[in-house]
């Protein structure tokens, strides 16, 4: 099984590059903005403002769900869906980032999702 909290080795990203700001899409659309990000090895992960499409939520994003980003036109694609993404385990605090619980349970939730759709 791929590492959840590491960017996909063949998308040529580690986590240098700031990414707040970068539009999120999933195969079914918008997810929102980047608000922050975590370059911390083992727990590389997007904080993603989802005002677009669910007023006033954040979303803790795995680096390991990324399929691709285009610093060009400052996006970020993920694998999962809108849905799949809005149903992982809430995130309410930032210092939850941090929490070998909670992110052992959202790892532990993409999991169970499997690999999705190639797209």
């Amino acid at each position: 099984m791929k590492n959840i909290w590491a960017y996909p080795a063949d998308i040529g990203y580690q986590g240098q590059e700031p990414l707040t700001g970068f539009t999120v899409e999933t195969p079914d659309g918008t997810l929102g903005q980047v608000e922050r990000q975590m370059n911390e090895p083992g727990r590389q992960h997007l904080i993603v403002d989802t005002s677009v499409w669910i007023f006033g939520k954040s979303l803790l994003v795995p680096a390991g769900i990324v399929h691709a980003i285009d610093t060009a036109a400052r996006t970020v694609t993920v694998t999962h869906t809108r849905d799949e993404i809005k149903a992982a385990p809430r995130f309410a605090f930032d210092s939850q980032t941090t929490e070998a619980s909670y992110l052992t349970e959202v790892g532990t939730y993409y999991a169970t999702l499997g690999q999705p759709a190639t797209l």
